[in-house]
């Protein structure tokens, strides 16, 4: 048998073979929301991690300033506590719990606490994103 007909008999029966695999369905594809894959980090179990979950963020979502420019702000209305309370305010970048759920709601953290830590800080950095520090008085 000559070369190029080896050659061709082999491509087909590759091609056969592949034809008769199974075929997996194909899934739907769902968005995840942003809080369960951006900036996974564990934000619960320090400060130095809350601040690792700042940094992200802040580098996902350009910020003015930057990263450090979000950790000041963090610093100056909470201290990094996402359970901080006052004047109407909650949470590690002192949200206005008036407004909480609609912003919670926007960006992806429909239900969230604003106590939580997670859903406070990706939505206070994807805002100053957006608009800009302005919304925070330690800016």
């Amino acid at each position: 048998m000559r070369h190029h007909t080896k050659m061709r008999l082999m491509a087909l029966t590759m091609i056969a073979l592949v034809a008769l695999m199974p075929v997996a369905p194909a899934r739907a594809h769902t968005a995840r929301p942003v809080a369960d894959w951006v900036c996974d980090i564990p934000w619960a179990k320090s400060t130095y991690q809350l601040r690792r979950l700042i940094k992200c963020a802040a580098h996902r979502w350009k910020v003015p300033g930057g990263a450090h420019k979000a950790l000041r702000v963090a610093r100056c209305e909470s201290g990094f506590d996402p359970h901080a309370k006052g004047g109407g305010n909650g949470g590690v970048f002192q949200q206005r719990l008036v407004y909480w759920p609609g912003r919670a709601k926007h960006y992806g953290f429909k239900g969230w606490s604003v106590y939580n830590g997670r859903a406070n800080v990706i939505v206070s950095i994807r805002m100053a994103h957006k608009v800009g520090w302005s919304p925070w008085s330690c800016a």
